[in-house]
């Protein structure tokens, strides 16, 4: 009797842990503003990414997004040097590939998009690319890690390099901001 009880309620707390587990919450600050981040993570198909602005101008608002994935991180920095922070949140997808969703300050007065390239549409970058990129923020620059494969679609494992490509946010057309490598070079994997 005890055990079975004892399983129930184990199976039960385990069962509600790891339905909250899931959940993204953060809150990233520079100085007094900064955003609060949230996202249930239910599902790969189908999520609403909730981005809070604090800090800022009262007029505005919050912006809630649909995404494929689930919200595994976010970091805060000035991207464009304007002076404000500015947020980037890495999303993984159901095929465990990770991509970003960048979001910029504009005078702490609203809240705008900032594009981030396909590499695909780089012939000379995606050159042997097949994902499995890493991100890393350091200082407003933005590096980005993925292992560099044959030509041959057949062969299955990587080469021993990886490819790093470096990101700066630059001003792009009307107005708007957007991510442009400056450099890329290959290492020999680790």
């Amino acid at each position: 009797m005890y055990k079975s009880l004892f399983f129930a309620l184990l199976f039960i707390s385990l069962a509600s842990y790891s339905q909250k587990g899931n959940k993204y919450d953060s809150t990233v600050k520079m100085g007094k503003a900064g955003y609060r981040i949230t996202c249930m993570n239910r599902n790969m198909d189908r999520n609403t990414l909730n981005i809070r602005p604090i800090g800022f101008k009262s007029e505005v608002r919050e912006a809630n997004l649909e995404l494929r994935g689930r919200v595994v991180s976010t970091e805060i920095d000035d991207l464009n040097n304007d002076g404000f922070p500015d947020i980037i949140i890495f999303v993984m997808d159901a095929n465990n590939k990770l991509s970003l969703f960048s979001i910029a300050s504009r005078d702490n007065e609203r809240i705008e998009p900032i594009y981030f390239p396909d590499i695909t549409n780089d012939m000379q970058l995606s050159k042997g690319y097949r994902g499995k990129d890493e991100y890393k923020l350091v200082e407003g620059v933005l590096f980005r890690k993925f292992p560099i494969f044959e030509a041959d679609t057949a062969i299955k494992t990587p080469t021993n390099k990886v490819r790093q490509i470096m990101y700066r946010v630059v001003s792009g057309d009307q107005g708007t901001w957007r991510f442009k490598s400056f450099r890329s070079f290959d290492l020999v994997a680790e």
